[in-house]
């Protein structure tokens, strides 16, 4: 599931956690990420000692055999942790989603954690988009995309959707889950889902008016133009 940060991305991956049959993984490329931007993210030293940043080890992790016996193993990965320069032809190996948020969302919420250092291919779309034309020339179709605002809508018809693309059995188990911390979280988690800990199922999808800084909007547009193909080729629910 290549998403965005800020996309509810957290979110999911605890309902899919929440399948008896399912494994998850947090983000395996984010030391790597870190290790080779330099950007100050909270707990940058304690994450590059946590995972390996040797993206040729990350991969072979990634097309591995599933852990813990499962049947399903779900990988959150951030869109933006494919830096340029960096073989993604693996990823013809796995079953590639996308998952998507509009941008007004994605910078208001970001911004507020990184208002210096906020720009377009920090938030995933572009690589996203090249995840896509990739993958639409090896496969000769677009990847599966689904938004979050339509999972917050429709919890349950949208899941059920994905799972039927996906081609797994849907689990009621997916819609709910217990509230606090996970052992597979990465240890960003202290920083970043206070909120999804609090949580014990999708919260509603709530109109919020959102005011952007003026410098704020070329990012905007530039953003919207990616989101706005991804969104007329989403899996509709």
């Amino acid at each position: 599931m290549w998403s965005g940060p800020r996309n509810l991305s957290t979110a999911l991956m605890r309902s899919f956690e929440n399948r008896s049959d399912t494994a998850v993984i947090d983000e395996p490329f984010y030391a790597h990420y870190l290790q080779n931007t330099g950007l100050k993210h909270p707990g940058r030293k304690e994450i590059i000692n946590s995972q390996s940043h040797d993206w040729n080890e990350i991969v072979k992790l990634c097309i591995g055999s599933i852990p813990s016996g499962k049947s399903i193993w779900y990988q959150k990965h951030m869109a933006q942790h494919n830096l340029a320069g960096y073989d993604i032809s693996w990823i013809t190996k796995i079953k590639n989603c996308i998952l998507i948020r509009n941008p007004k969302y994605v910078i208001s919420s970001y911004n507020k954690q990184f208002p210096v250092e906020i720009n377009e291919r920090l938030l995933g779309y572009v690589q996203q988009i090249e995840i896509i034309d990739y993958l639409s020339k090896v496969n000769k179709e677009i990847p599966l995309i689904i938004d979050a605002s339509d999972i917050l809508k429709k919890p349950e018809q949208a899941l059920n959707k994905l799972c039927k693309t996906l081609g797994i059995d849907f689990s009621k188990d997916m819609l709910s889950w217990p509230r606090g911390s996970r052992k597979t979280d990465g240890l960003w988690g202290t920083y970043w889902y206070s909120r999804v800990n609090k949580s014990t199922g999708f919260e509603v999808l709530k109109n919020k008016e959102i005011k952007f800084d003026r410098n704020l909007i070329p990012l905007y547009k530039k953003c919207m133009k990616h989101y706005t193909f991804m969104h007329e080729n989403r899996l509709k629910v």
